[in-house]
């Protein structure tokens, strides 16, 4: 049997960040998909949860050059919601 993280989890740690600044000057870390992210006082806390949440994959983060607005309106859908 595999100790390893569950699907989900390892899915969450892969996907792509993106940092940048919001319209309020606010710094935010989001995940592609959208089901992961925040908003953080300066840059480097930014950059610290983006690395901490996708493993610590510098290579799966990008810098936004223009604005980046907070989203947390991806709808994750479960398999009994189907039903």
């Amino acid at each position: 049997m595999d100790k390893g993280e569950p699907p989900s989890l390892s899915a969450l740690k892969s996907s792509l960040f993106l940092v940048g600044r919001d319209s309020h000057g606010h710094w935010v870390a989001q995940n592609q998909s959208g089901l992961c992210g925040g908003l953080f006082v300066d840059r480097a806390e930014a950059l610290k949860f983006a690395m901490f949440e996708n493993g610590n994959r510098p290579q799966a983060v990008v810098m936004v050059p223009g604005g980046l607005e907070l989203d947390m309106g991806a709808v994750r859908v479960t398999p009994d919601e189907h039903s």
